[in-house]
Protein backbone atom coordinates (compact mmCIF):
# COMPACT_ATOMS: atom_id res chain seq x y z
CA UNK A 1 0.00 0.00 0.00
CA UNK A 2 1.22 3.11 -1.08
CA UNK A 3 1.83 6.50 1.69
CA UNK A 4 -1.48 8.25 1.80
CA UNK A 5 -1.36 11.76 0.20
CA UNK A 6 -2.59 14.60 2.72
CA UNK A 7 -3.22 18.01 0.97
CA UNK A 8 -2.32 21.09 2.61
CA UNK A 9 -4.50 23.77 1.93
CA UNK A 10 -2.63 26.42 3.09
CA UNK A 11 -1.32 27.84 0.28
CA UNK A 12 -4.62 28.03 -1.12
CA UNK A 13 -5.67 30.25 1.50
CA UNK A 14 -3.08 31.83 1.49
CA UNK A 15 -3.89 33.47 -1.81
CA UNK A 16 -7.50 33.79 -1.40
CA UNK A 17 -6.12 36.25 1.56
CA UNK A 18 -4.54 38.11 -0.74
CA UNK A 19 -8.10 40.18 -1.55
CA UNK A 20 -11.36 40.86 0.62
CA UNK A 21 -13.09 38.10 -1.21
CA UNK A 22 -13.98 35.09 -0.24
CA UNK A 23 -12.59 32.86 -3.62
CA UNK A 24 -10.36 30.80 -4.06
CA UNK A 25 -12.86 28.78 -1.59
CA UNK A 26 -10.61 26.64 0.27
CA UNK A 27 -13.28 24.42 1.25
CA UNK A 28 -14.19 23.89 -2.30
CA UNK A 29 -10.52 22.89 -3.60
CA UNK A 30 -10.84 20.55 -0.44
CA UNK A 31 -13.55 18.64 -1.82
CA UNK A 32 -11.70 18.36 -5.49
CA UNK A 33 -8.64 17.22 -4.12
CA UNK A 34 -10.84 14.75 -2.33
CA UNK A 35 -13.10 13.83 -5.00
CA UNK A 36 -10.02 13.26 -6.76
CA UNK A 37 -8.08 10.98 -4.50
CA UNK A 38 -6.39 12.41 -1.75
CA UNK A 39 -6.61 10.76 1.72
CA UNK A 40 -7.13 13.57 3.85
CA UNK A 41 -7.18 17.72 4.29
CA UNK A 42 -4.16 19.46 6.28
CA UNK A 43 -4.03 22.68 7.43
CA UNK A 44 -1.18 25.48 9.58
CA UNK A 45 -3.55 27.60 11.53
CA UNK A 46 -1.05 30.05 12.64
CA UNK A 47 -2.10 32.98 15.33
CA UNK A 48 -2.08 35.89 13.00
CA UNK A 49 -4.24 33.87 10.28
CA UNK A 50 -2.25 34.59 7.23
CA UNK A 51 -2.80 31.78 5.62
CA UNK A 52 -5.82 29.03 6.98
CA UNK A 53 -8.72 30.99 9.02
CA UNK A 54 -9.46 29.66 12.47
CA UNK A 55 -13.23 29.82 10.70
CA UNK A 56 -11.90 27.78 7.55
CA UNK A 57 -11.35 24.51 10.45
CA UNK A 58 -14.98 23.63 11.23
CA UNK A 59 -15.98 24.44 7.54
CA UNK A 60 -13.56 21.45 6.72
CA UNK A 61 -14.27 19.60 9.23
CA UNK A 62 -18.06 19.75 7.69
CA UNK A 63 -16.77 18.98 4.55
CA UNK A 64 -14.92 15.26 5.85
CA UNK A 65 -17.89 14.46 8.19
CA UNK A 66 -20.53 14.88 5.33
CA UNK A 67 -19.39 14.44 2.02
CA UNK A 68 -15.62 12.26 2.81
CA UNK A 69 -16.03 10.12 5.98
CA UNK A 70 -13.41 7.87 5.27
CA UNK A 71 -10.86 10.92 4.62
CA UNK A 72 -8.68 12.36 7.66
CA UNK A 73 -8.27 15.82 8.70
CA UNK A 74 -4.20 16.67 9.95
CA UNK A 75 -3.98 20.13 12.09
CA UNK A 76 -0.35 21.04 12.10
CA UNK A 77 0.89 24.05 14.26
CA UNK A 78 2.39 25.33 17.50
CA UNK A 79 0.82 24.04 20.91
CA UNK A 80 -0.18 27.58 22.15
CA UNK A 81 -2.94 27.62 24.31
CA UNK A 82 -5.18 28.74 22.09
CA UNK A 83 -4.15 26.27 18.92
CA UNK A 84 -5.06 23.39 21.71
CA UNK A 85 -8.27 25.02 22.33
CA UNK A 86 -9.05 25.19 18.49
CA UNK A 87 -8.02 21.01 18.12
CA UNK A 88 -10.13 20.04 21.13
CA UNK A 89 -13.07 21.87 19.29
CA UNK A 90 -12.13 20.32 15.59
CA UNK A 91 -11.45 16.98 16.80
CA UNK A 92 -9.25 16.25 13.95
CA UNK A 93 -8.19 12.42 13.01
CA UNK A 94 -4.29 13.65 13.73
CA UNK A 95 -2.53 16.76 14.90
CA UNK A 96 0.78 17.16 13.66
CA UNK A 97 2.97 19.36 16.78
CA UNK A 98 5.38 21.93 14.72
CA UNK A 99 8.04 24.21 16.48
CA UNK A 100 7.39 26.97 14.40
CA UNK A 101 8.14 30.59 16.16
CA UNK A 102 4.36 32.79 14.91
CA UNK A 103 6.67 35.01 12.98
CA UNK A 104 8.32 31.76 10.39
CA UNK A 105 6.95 32.11 7.36
CA UNK A 106 6.51 28.37 7.14
CA UNK A 107 7.88 25.31 9.15
CA UNK A 108 11.96 25.22 8.79
CA UNK A 109 13.10 22.79 11.33
CA UNK A 110 12.05 19.76 13.98
CA UNK A 111 11.69 19.65 17.49
CA UNK A 112 14.52 19.06 20.02
CA UNK A 113 12.57 15.97 21.77
CA UNK A 114 15.26 15.58 24.57
CA UNK A 115 15.04 19.23 25.21
CA UNK A 116 11.21 19.42 24.89
CA UNK A 117 9.88 16.27 26.48
CA UNK A 118 8.35 17.04 29.17
CA UNK A 119 6.22 19.61 27.62
CA UNK A 120 5.43 17.43 24.67
CA UNK A 121 4.53 14.62 27.03
CA UNK A 122 1.66 16.75 28.35
CA UNK A 123 0.11 17.84 25.34
CA UNK A 124 0.08 14.34 23.65
CA UNK A 125 -2.03 13.36 26.86
CA UNK A 126 -3.76 16.24 26.87
CA UNK A 127 -4.89 15.94 23.10
CA UNK A 128 -4.80 11.96 23.10
CA UNK A 129 -7.73 12.62 24.74
CA UNK A 130 -9.74 13.55 21.63
CA UNK A 131 -8.91 10.71 20.28
CA UNK A 132 -6.42 12.22 17.73
CA UNK A 133 -3.60 10.51 16.09
CA UNK A 134 -0.30 12.48 17.63
CA UNK A 135 2.37 13.61 15.10
CA UNK A 136 5.87 15.54 16.21
CA UNK A 137 7.89 17.43 13.38
CA UNK A 138 11.25 15.91 13.21
CA UNK A 139 14.43 16.62 12.01
CA UNK A 140 15.64 14.66 9.05
CA UNK A 141 18.77 13.53 10.79
CA UNK A 142 17.71 13.47 14.38
CA UNK A 143 19.72 10.85 15.95
CA UNK A 144 18.44 7.90 18.37
CA UNK A 145 18.51 9.85 21.66
CA UNK A 146 16.33 12.32 19.52
CA UNK A 147 14.00 9.85 18.88
CA UNK A 148 13.88 7.66 21.83
CA UNK A 149 12.85 11.44 23.42
CA UNK A 150 9.76 11.78 21.26
CA UNK A 151 8.91 8.11 21.30
CA UNK A 152 8.57 8.76 25.37
CA UNK A 153 6.38 11.68 24.24
CA UNK A 154 3.91 9.18 23.88
CA UNK A 155 3.28 10.34 20.18
CA UNK A 156 2.37 8.04 17.57
CA UNK A 157 4.63 9.26 14.72
CA UNK A 158 7.02 11.22 13.76
CA UNK A 159 6.42 13.93 10.65
CA UNK A 160 10.22 14.00 8.84
CA UNK A 161 11.21 17.50 7.94
CA UNK A 162 12.00 17.59 4.21
CA UNK A 163 13.05 20.71 3.40
CA UNK A 164 16.27 20.01 2.86
CA UNK A 165 15.74 17.32 0.31
CA UNK A 166 13.60 19.35 -1.80
CA UNK A 167 15.90 21.51 -1.48
CA UNK A 168 18.12 19.61 -4.13
CA UNK A 169 15.79 19.82 -7.15
CA UNK A 170 18.33 20.54 -9.10
CA UNK A 171 21.30 18.18 -8.24
CA UNK A 172 20.68 14.32 -7.84
CA UNK A 173 23.80 13.80 -5.82
CA UNK A 174 23.10 16.29 -3.01
CA UNK A 175 19.12 14.72 -2.82
CA UNK A 176 20.49 11.00 -2.96
CA UNK A 177 22.27 12.33 0.46
CA UNK A 178 19.87 13.68 2.27
CA UNK A 179 17.47 11.05 1.37
CA UNK A 180 19.59 8.54 2.89
CA UNK A 181 19.78 10.93 5.86
CA UNK A 182 15.84 10.46 6.20
CA UNK A 183 15.62 6.73 5.26
CA UNK A 184 17.98 6.16 8.38
CA UNK A 185 16.16 8.77 10.35
CA UNK A 186 12.98 6.90 9.38
CA UNK A 187 14.29 3.53 10.20
CA UNK A 188 15.42 3.99 13.82
CA UNK A 189 11.75 5.74 14.02
CA UNK A 190 10.29 2.67 12.94
CA UNK A 191 12.97 0.43 14.97
CA UNK A 192 11.08 1.98 18.27
CA UNK A 193 7.41 1.42 17.31
CA UNK A 194 6.41 5.36 15.30
CA UNK A 195 4.74 5.52 12.11
CA UNK A 196 6.43 7.52 10.04
CA UNK A 197 4.89 10.83 7.80
CA UNK A 198 6.97 13.12 5.54
CA UNK A 199 6.11 16.79 4.75
CA UNK A 200 7.69 19.56 3.33
CA UNK A 201 8.63 21.06 -0.77
CA UNK A 202 7.77 17.64 -2.10
CA UNK A 203 6.88 17.10 -5.43
CA UNK A 204 5.89 14.96 -7.98
CA UNK A 205 9.77 14.63 -9.54
CA UNK A 206 11.02 13.80 -6.06
CA UNK A 207 8.32 11.82 -4.28
CA UNK A 208 9.03 8.60 -5.81
CA UNK A 209 12.73 8.25 -4.74
CA UNK A 210 12.04 9.41 -1.59
CA UNK A 211 9.07 6.95 -1.41
CA UNK A 212 11.18 4.10 -2.29
CA UNK A 213 14.31 5.14 0.30
CA UNK A 214 11.30 4.91 2.65
CA UNK A 215 8.74 2.14 1.61
CA UNK A 216 6.74 1.58 4.90
CA UNK A 217 6.26 5.91 4.60
CA UNK A 218 2.54 6.60 6.30
CA UNK A 219 1.76 9.54 5.04
CA UNK A 220 2.89 12.56 2.99
CA UNK A 221 1.29 16.23 3.09
CA UNK A 222 2.30 18.25 0.33
CA UNK A 223 0.49 21.88 -0.10
CA UNK A 224 3.41 24.25 -1.98
CA UNK A 225 3.95 21.83 -4.54
CA UNK A 226 0.83 20.42 -5.66
CA UNK A 227 -0.93 24.09 -5.50
CA UNK A 228 1.80 25.21 -7.94
CA UNK A 229 0.70 22.02 -9.80
CA UNK A 230 -2.96 22.95 -9.50
CA UNK A 231 -1.92 26.39 -11.30
CA UNK A 232 -1.09 24.58 -14.46
CA UNK A 233 -3.39 21.00 -14.31
CA UNK A 234 -6.05 21.99 -11.64
CA UNK A 235 -6.71 20.95 -8.36
CA UNK A 236 -7.93 17.44 -9.57
CA UNK A 237 -4.94 17.12 -12.00
CA UNK A 238 -2.41 17.82 -9.35
CA UNK A 239 -3.80 15.46 -7.02
CA UNK A 240 -3.80 12.64 -9.96
CA UNK A 241 -0.40 13.33 -10.58
CA UNK A 242 0.65 12.94 -7.19
CA UNK A 243 -1.36 9.98 -6.48
CA UNK A 244 0.42 8.35 -9.58
CA UNK A 245 3.79 9.53 -8.55
CA UNK A 246 3.31 7.80 -5.21
CA UNK A 247 2.06 4.56 -7.25
CA UNK A 248 5.03 4.46 -9.54
CA UNK A 249 7.43 4.48 -6.06
CA UNK A 250 5.65 1.41 -4.94
CA UNK A 251 5.72 -0.20 -8.64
Amino acid sequence: MSAHLSVNLNAVAMLRNRRDLPWPDVADLGRVALRAGAHGLTVHPRPDQRHVRFTDLPVLRALIDDEYPAAEFNVEGYPTGDFLALVEKTEPEQVTLVPDDPEQPTSDHGWDFVANREMLAAIVTRLKRTGARLSLFCDPDAGREQIEAALATGADRIELYTGPYGACYDDADRAAVQADKLAETAGMARSLGLGVNAGHDLTVANLPALVQRIPDLAEVSVGHGLTADALVYGMEGAVQRFLAALDEARS
